[in-house]
Order: C-alpha cells, then structure tokens, then sequence
C-alpha cells in the first residue's frame, strides 16, 4: 500500500460514524455501505465517501475493510456469502472487526480470509463516539505481530491506547470478559440506587459515601450522570447491546467448560429489562427501570 489506504467502512452506527469521521478528517479514502440508517451514509458522502451496493464490491476496492456492527451474525452477513467481503477480498487486504463478537467466530472468519491471502485483526473498543472523534478510543487489537504492525498507523489515528492483547480472537475474549464486569457493576450500581429510594435514603448521600472510597469507579459515576443528574447518554450504550454482550459472555463461558456465577445474574437483569421494553434505553436507565419495578410501575 502507498500512500493513505483506502479503507471500506461496514456500520455507521453511533461509534461507527463517528470512526469514519475521524479518519475522513484524517485524510483516509473512504467506501461505505448502507445498513439500516442512511443519515450516517449520506453525511459521510458529503464529506467525499463513495457509497457501495455490495460488500463484495466494497472489499474489491478496499485495502483495509472496517467493521463495527452489533452482533457475530451480522459480521458474518457482511462477510461470507457470494456478495460478502471474503468473495471479493484482494490478496494482502486486511479486515477489522471493531465489534464485540464471539472469538469462535472471528476465528471462523480469520481462517476464510487467509484462505483468500488475506488477513483479520479483532480489535474491539472502549470509550465513547466523542473519544472516536477525538482519536482517543482504547483499543484491544488481536492477530499476528506482522498483521497488527501493519495495521498499526491507522489504529493510531483512533486510539490513544492501542492495544496489542494476544493471537486472533484474543480481542473478544478480552472485551466480553470486560463487558461482563462493566454490566454487572452498572446493574449493581443500579439497584443500589434504586432500593436507597425504596429505603427512603436520599440518592446523593449513598453516592457521596460510596464514592469517597474504594468502590468509586467510571462505571459508578456513569449510573450516578442519570440517577443524580439526568442524564443518561454518558454511557451511550444500549440495553438491549448490554444483553447481547453478557449472553456472549456466558456462551463463552459454557464453551470453555466453566461455570460463571455471577454473569446469569447480570443478563437476567438485563433481559428482564428488554423484554419489557427497555431495550433501545441506555444502561445507565437501569436505575429508572429497577426504581419502577419496585415501586410496582414496571413490569
């Protein structure tokens, strides 16, 4: 490659946009495609992308594929297939799989694409779209040292922390394990706030002590931007996403053989929350959820 690669983006989500603005912003060739939102596709347009009708003709002309999607099945949609990106990969061409994704999957897909001479990075990430804007996500990239080398400029133009963490797939292992322990402390942070009202303590005061100790964390002071202040997209990430992470999390689980106490909790809470149409709220609304369910108003 010579020059700026030409990079061919799959999901514009709220991270994903923002990802690809960043990099517009930073002089990349951009390609995308269209999914379920076109706002994203048309802005991205105007600031110079070409659009795509294909995954396949997206990778023809792509030196690095990108992707950021919700779920495995949608990866593989994108990817496999005779329109997918595998078809239509170029030798040398490299896949991102921004995501959280089962690593068994991306391992699957790993293979498909060194079949075609190419190569794959799982490379999930922590922070927010404004800290993609910014070039400052974390990210937690997995492949071979060569592969993730060559990567390594454009990884840098996103993350402030980049992460080299193990062979292909180590990335989603890393990131389930750590959306595991993210969800269950949001739900438990949740529940605290939400029986303290049940309790007749003020919201402020069990912050105020829980916080002036060890316990306070990022994720502690994410529930408390909504149970104390209002405002519940300072963690802009879904319930329904937070469900799907921890369901990951505990298949994995299963597949390595291990009992995992904690996380059937967490996704039931999470899961009882959706099924009662929670689901598109941010994590941090659990606290208004758990708060209605105890006082008999949810369901």
């Amino acid at each position: 490659m010579t020059g700026k690669p030409k990079i061919g983006f799959i999901g514009l989500g709220l991270m994903g946009s923002a990802m690809v603005e960043r990099l517009q912003g930073q002089g990349y060739p951009l390609t995308v495609i269209a999914h379920r939102n076109r706002a994203p596709i048309e802005a991205a347009v105007a600031r110079g992308a070409a659009e795509a009708k294909s995954y396949a003709a997206l990778a023809a002309g792509s030196d690095i594929v990108m992707l950021c999607v919700d779920t495995s099945d949608a990866v593989e949609a994108a990817t496999f297939g005779a329109e997918g990106v595998i078809a239509a990969i170029p030798s040398g061409a490299l896949v991102v799989d921004f995501g959280t994704s089962m690593p068994d999957s991306t391992k699957r897909i790993g293979a498909a694409l060194a079949d075609k001479g190419a190569a794959m990075l799982d490379a999930p990430l922590g922070r927010t779209p404004a800290h993609a804007r910014e070039g400052k996500l974390n990210i937690m990239a997995a492949g071979t040292e060569a592969t993730f080398r060559k990567a390594g400029p454009v990884l840098k133009e996103l993350g402030e922390n980049v992460f080299h963490v193990g062979p292909l797939g180590a990335g989603h292992t890393l990131k389930l394990i750590n959306n595991f322990f993210a969800m269950t402390t949001a739900c438990a942070m949740s529940e605290a706030f939400a029986m303290a009202d049940l309790a007749g303590l003020k919201r402020e005061t069990l912050y105020d002590v829980m916080a002036a100790g060890p316990l306070r964390s990022g994720m502690m002071d994410f529930i408390k931007a909504n149970a104390i202040d209002g405002k519940p997209d300072m963690l802009a990430f879904s319930i329904a996403n937070g469900r799907k992470d921890v369901g990951y999390y505990t298949a994995m689980a299963d597949a390595l053989g291990a009992p995992s106490f904690i996380a059937p909790a967490t996704k039931q809470q999470l899961a009882i929350a959706k099924a009662n149409g929670w689901g598109a709220r941010m994590v941090p609304e659990m606290v208004d959820y758990l708060a209605a369910l105890f006082a008999g108003k949810a369901g």
